[in-house]
């Protein structure tokens, strides 16, 4: 595969301050990668980086192979939503998109901002006021000057904070709609959101990386799943004995966790196996849940 993004070794200071701290990691082209920290973790440097508004004080950092800080490397070729995004409140929305895309030299101005407003569902903002548009309305606008182009590499920076749920999983869908496509990058302090779109993800805490790795990584779905158990006597003997099985117990809640090699077997199968031998025993099963929530993983490492 080919890496849209790579960032080696890739340090920056503030005078004694290290916000970015030795970081390396890469994405490949068309996934969608999670960005994931704490307050002061050193996402927004790392994103002001990958757009060449910092210069890293250390390592390197390529975007679609160039280097992002220099001018006009990657002019139209990448999109950028910052996470407090802020409209021109007097221009009206389509001659602001319009000046933004004759900016990034897109050829038809006028249609690529119309495209972009209808693609973020908002087509009859055209001529209204920025100032005049509901938070959440001003989001998908500051949304929709990202998509402009279509541009191959996309950054956006808490898309979905501070919308109303209806909106935000229209913004989660259109995410989707672009995996494979695109390169997206996706800062989100909502991980349950992140888990649900990245392929991929890197945690950075107080600007160190501490992990990057595929979201089936990151969250043990190749190695231990989660069964909820109503009632019933569990057969934790039985259980351990399964081939692949390298664990079973209950935790304090009740519910039951499984380790496997998924070197040896694959998770479906290891499941199936698990839930025959429950069913079996008469144990009566809630439901199931392959790996970690990254909540737990990321608590874990942060």
């Amino acid at each position: 595969m080919t890496a849209a993004i790579e960032i080696s070794h890739a340090t920056k200071r503030f005078g004694a301050k290290v916000a970015v701290n030795d970081v390396s990691f890469t994405i490949q082209e068309g996934a969608c990668y999670g960005l994931i920290g704490p307050n002061g973790a050193g996402k927004t440097t790392t994103f002001s980086m990958l757009c060449g508004f910092l210069h890293p004080t250390a390592g390197t950092l390529r975007v679609l192979g160039v280097d992002p800080s220099r001018p006009g490397a990657l002019k139209g070729k990448l999109g950028v939503l910052p996470q407090d995004a802020l409209l021109p409140p007097a221009w009206p929305v389509g001659a602001f998109l319009s000046y933004l895309a004759r900016l990034s030299g897109l050829g038809d101005p006028a249609r690529e901002a119309k495209a972009a407003l209808e693609l973020v569902g908002l087509p009859e903002t055209w001529p209204t006021p920025a100032g005049a548009l509901s938070h959440g309305m001003a989001k998908r606008v500051a949304m929709a000057q990202a998509f402009m182009g279509d541009p191959p590499v996309v950054l956006l920076d808490e898309p979905t904070a501070g919308l109303d749920p209806k909106i935000a999983a229209s913004v989660r869908q259109l995410i989707r709609q672009m995996k494979g496509k695109r390169t997206v990058v996706v800062s989100s302090h909502n991980l349950q959101e992140l888990e649900e779109l990245c392929d991929a993800t890197a945690v950075l805490d107080r600007g160190n990386l501490v992990a990057a790795a595929s979201m089936a990584e990151m969250t043990s779905q190749a190695a231990e799943f989660r069964v909820q158990i109503a009632r019933g006597n569990v057969p934790l003997a039985e259980l351990r004995a399964l081939e692949g099985c390298t664990d079973a117990k209950l935790d304090p809640s009740g519910s039951l966790l499984v380790h496997f090699d998924g070197a040896r077997v694959p998770p479906e199968e290891m499941i199936s196996r698990a839930v025959r031998l429950l069913l079996e025993r008469d144990v009566l099963i809630l439901g199931v849940s392959r790996g970690k929530k990254l909540e737990e993983r990321v608590l874990q490492l942060t």
